[in-house]
């Protein structure tokens, strides 16, 4: 039996106690061998669930999830602990130091009109605390591991701060029609489909930020909608008596097509 005081309330500094009992001797053999990449995934499955939260707006739901991600950054300071290189302290130290130091209207002497120039602040310290002396390298810093569609914005974001950019949406839209008939070329006649489907998401990215749409969400909302639809087509198939599996495509396209419409009156 470890040792590990049961409470009817825990604190963080219960959460840092538990983890170490964990992966320390007599704890969890899967705790103990658990490695930066071996939990990669798990880190942002838990960041993930965490907006979803957010999303339903249930608090004790956050909470939890909150939780679980707080949980994650201590498993990992636990890791770099047991190897000598950092703690937990260690990063609460060097995340102080950066909010302090990417705060100068708070913690010195800048003057700021409004959130837009905090912003501004807030780019320009990080590209001199990361050595940042070209746009090309702030768009190397983005983050690879960010979904693409995300990643592409805020590539194109950095790209617009200097000029290089369309004045509204029109012109990203006629690029994207551009990359579509690139893409339907490499279809027909051969060539670097997946190439061609990239610079086509990538316009399709830069029509969303001209038009003031999150293009992660757009997506997320028509998946929601795909899905929706999906099983109202799959229900009628029910009710009639026969499976999807069972039907032809030109069957299934005129449920999918019902299933739209009825949805859509529901909606109004």
């Amino acid at each position: 039996m470890v040792d590990f005081e049961r409470k009817s309330a825990y604190d963080v500094s219960d959460m840092r106690r538990l983890i170490a009992v964990l992966r320390g001797p007599g704890g969890c053999p899967w705790d103990a061998e658990q490695t930066h990449e071996s939990i990669r995934r798990n880190f942002l499955e838990e960041a993930y669930e965490a907006v979803e939260a957010i999303d339903e707006k249930d608090p004790v739901h956050l909470c939890e999830e909150l939780g679980d991600v707080l949980m994650q950054v201590m498993f990992r300071a636990g890791i770099e602990e047991d190897a000598g290189r950092f703690d937990l302290n260690g990063v609460a130290d060097m995340a102080v130091k950066k909010l302090i130091l990417r705060h100068p209207h708070v913690f010195g002497d800048v003057t700021v009109s409004g959130s837009d120039e905090v912003l501004k602040n807030w780019d320009d310290i990080k590209r001199q605390e990361k050595s940042q002396r070209t746009v090309s390298d702030s768009m190397e810093s983005v983050a690879k591991s960010l979904p693409s569609l995300w990643r592409a914005e805020k590539i194109q974001k950095k790209a617009s701060k200097v000029g290089f950019d369309w004045s509204d949406a029109d012109g990203a839209m006629d690029k994207l029609a551009e990359e579509l008939t690139e893409l339907s070329d490499a279809l027909n006649h051969g060539g670097s489909v997946e190439e061609e489907l990239g610079d086509l998401l990538f316009s399709a990215v830069n029509v969303a930020r001209l038009s003031g749409i999150d293009p992660e969400e757009a997506l997320h909302s028509s998946c929601d909608k795909f899905t929706a639809r999906f099983s109202c087509m799959e229900k009628a198939a029910e009710a009639s008596g026969r499976r999807l599996e069972d039907m032809s495509l030109s069957e299934m396209d005129r449920l999918y097509d019902d299933a739209k419409a009825a949805l859509a009156a529901d909606a109004e």
